[in-house]
């Protein structure tokens, strides 16, 4: 029942998200599924300008290539969710959010977005629970 857009399943985020996550960055994985650090190699549906360096924020759907972890999970490409970011954001509330790190959950289906872990470390935004319910089912604290 789609529109034939990219992500068109996706509910709307209710706050101006501030862009601060570059392709190449490094962020730590907040979920238990075996991966601690990885490195974002692309936003999914992101259509930019040339010469611009591509960004996320809270709530992109990203491809990351884990650098640190388990050994089954070195070196292999993931769909993952950004869940936390540094840079503060702002709510239509004019309520500031910022975090200690910036951190991804990683999905095990890039549709339905079911997360491949069962834990979820430390909290998450409430934009992060609206737009991504099962993300939200395994996270420990929502701000």
């Amino acid at each position: 029942m789609g529109t034939g857009r990219k992500g068109a399943g996706l509910k709307p985020m209710r706050a101006e998200i501030a862009k601060s996550i570059n392709v190449g960055s490094w962020i730590n994985v907040a979920d238990n599924s075996g991966a601690k650090i990885a490195k974002v190699v692309n936003i999914k549906s992101y259509h930019g300008v040339k010469d611009r360096q591509p960004r996320c924020g809270v709530g992109d759907t990203v491809f990351v290539v884990v650098k640190r972890g388990s050994p089954d999970t070195v070196h292999k490409k993931f769909s993952a969710v950004i869940v936390r970011q540094r840079k503060p954001f702002r709510r239509h509330d004019g309520l500031r959010v910022a975090f200690e790190d910036n951190a991804c959950a990683i999905v095990k289906d890039i549709e339905k977005y079911e997360p491949q872990g069962t834990i979820l470390r430390g909290p998450i935004p409430r934009e992060i629970s609206i737009r991504f319910p099962h993300i939200t089912k395994i996270a420990s604290k929502i701000i």
